[in-house]
């Protein structure tokens, strides 16, 4: 159950990201996306913090630079916007491991 739901929103949120870089999306949209996927998580009840892959590892680092930054911050900050690209990458499967990757499961 965690890995599909991990898996269906690696999917969703490469577009978000793609969108809001692209300025087809509000960046307002990924913040209520990012809410939104928190609350789904609180739902799963998992209770372990280690996150099962890489690629589930990169997720959660993901969702917890946009929860502390916000997408405003793909307007502003070049860092940022790369380090996203990074990670998009990387789930695509053409990028390596992004470096100074910390992403840990939230508990409910």
């Amino acid at each position: 159950m965690v890995e599909h739901f991990i898996n269906e929103k690696i999917t969703q949120i490469r577009a978000y990201i793609t969108a809001v870089v692209n300025r087809s999306l509000h960046h307002t949209e990924l913040d209520i996306f990012v809410d939104n996927t928190m609350a789904e998580w609180t739902l799963l009840n998992v209770h372990d913090e280690t996150p099962s892959n890489a690629r589930e590892r990169v997720f959660w680092h993901v969702i917890h630079e946009l929860s502390l930054h916000t997408a405003k911050k793909f307007d502003s900050d070049l860092y940022f916007k790369s380090e996203m690209s990074t990670c998009l990458d990387f789930f695509s499967g053409v990028g390596s491991y992004p470096i100074d990757c910390i992403g840990w499961r939230p508990l409910p």
